[in-house]
């Protein structure tokens, strides 16, 4: 399994420091929630692992994609998807028009020894060039230039989705991992909620949100109404909600650390079931084998382990709402997350996603 998940090299101490024994607890909560589900045979595992849905993007895609890392790093596309069917039709402030769109994308680089990762957001409105792919009804869908990056996930679904990250990066993607609208509610209402920050109001009525500034613990609509925001932070665009994103996962992470899963099997379980029932992943993970195999591998990453970025992006002239890569400064991100080097702090340097600040909006809270 070592080889599988690339985990590379750990290196070998005579002790943990606090810190370091800190971030082991964090990932380790994760794997305790996946183990159980291993351990307990018989109904609970079949319970479990008849949750999880799977792709096999492998085989769609066949062998015409970037080479395999051989450094000992992982990459993994990880999508919030909107689709408007069933309960997900007016989760977060939607309306039901029959589509299907990747929400939020982000590329989860692991560096190799599994003790650091980088994560880059692209923003959906980011043109790109999409290539071909199959659709849903497995017919042909030509290659398209200039259009927005989710049109890749509502033209093919997760296939398409990896694909054209692939043509993009140049990276290939190890795993797919995609959690929906209503998944998301349920995970955060399963593990009691986030406890954050809020450092002034926020009001936004397209995703229902009203936040006075102070401490709140968000219930999942209302981590769902924060991660969707965009018209009441920032400068109203998805740059300011990716921000919003990354600052939620922090705290996310923070919360899965604090509330003692390790003590109550009730607990594990109820987080094991709504996790295990909110995914959707690649063939290599559809199982609770496979999700803790990557889980067993990623333990040592905290969330201070954890760098976050916006790919570089200008606005599109001919259209504000739209924003276009910034070639020279993506070359860098890609190829040093290739090289399996942290990105230079000039790649992102004049990109409007860096220029665009929420200002320390909201944090995570005890």
């Amino acid at each position: 399994m070592a080889d599988q998940w690339k985990t590379g090299r750990h290196r070998q101490s005579d002790g943990d420091t606090p810190r370091r024994k800190r971030l082991r607890t964090a990932g380790g909560t994760v794997v305790a929630v996946l183990l159980l589900a291993v351990g307990g045979a018989g109904y609970l595992y079949l319970h479990l692992n008849g949750n999880i849905k799977g792709v096999d993007i492998n085989g769609a895609l066949g062998t015409n994609r970037p080479k395999n890392s051989d450094n000992g790093s992982m990459d993994i596309l990880v999508l919030g998807s909107d689709s408007r069917s069933g309960a997900n039709k007016t989760a977060g402030g939607g309306q039901d028009d029959g589509t299907a769109r990747s929400d939020t994308a982000m590329i989860v680089h692991v560096y190799k020894g599994h003790e650091k990762a980088t994560v880059v957001s692209i923003p959906r409105d980011t043109l790109v060039d999409r290539p071909s792919c199959t659709t849903s009804e497995g017919k042909a869908s030509p290659a398209a230039q200039n259009v927005m990056f989710n049109d890749a996930y509502s033209v093919g679904g997760p296939a398409c989705a990896v694909k054209t990250v692939e043509a993009l990066t140049g990276i290939r993607m190890d795993h797919y991992i995609e959690i929906d609208f209503t998944g998301f509610q349920h995970l955060i209402d399963a593990l009691g909620g986030v406890p954050v920050t809020t450092t002034r109001a926020i009001d936004d009525n397209d995703s229902h949100l009203h936040l006075a500034a102070g401490t709140h613990t968000l219930d999942g609509e209302q981590a769902l109404g924060l991660v969707r925001t965009r018209h009441a932070i920032g400068d109203g665009s998805d740059l300011g909600r990716i921000q919003l994103q990354q600052d939620f996962m922090k705290a996310l992470m923070a919360r899965v650390d604090s509330i003692g899963l390790l003590s109550s099997p009730t607990k594990i379980y109820k987080v094991a079931n709504t996790a295990t029932s909110a995914i959707t992943t690649d063939s290599d993970l559809a199982s609770v084998t496979g999700l803790t195999g990557l889980a067993e591998s990623l333990k040592g990453i905290g969330s201070n382990d954890l760098t976050m970025i916006t790919m570089p992006v200008e606005y599109d002239p001919a259209d504000p709402n739209r924003v276009i890569p910034i070639t020279g400064r993506t070359d860098q991100v890609w190829a040093a997350l290739s090289a399996d080097r942290a990105v230079p702090k000039t790649a992102t340097k004049g990109s409007a996603g860096d220029d665009v600040t929420t200002g320390g909006l909201v944090k995570a809270s005890s």
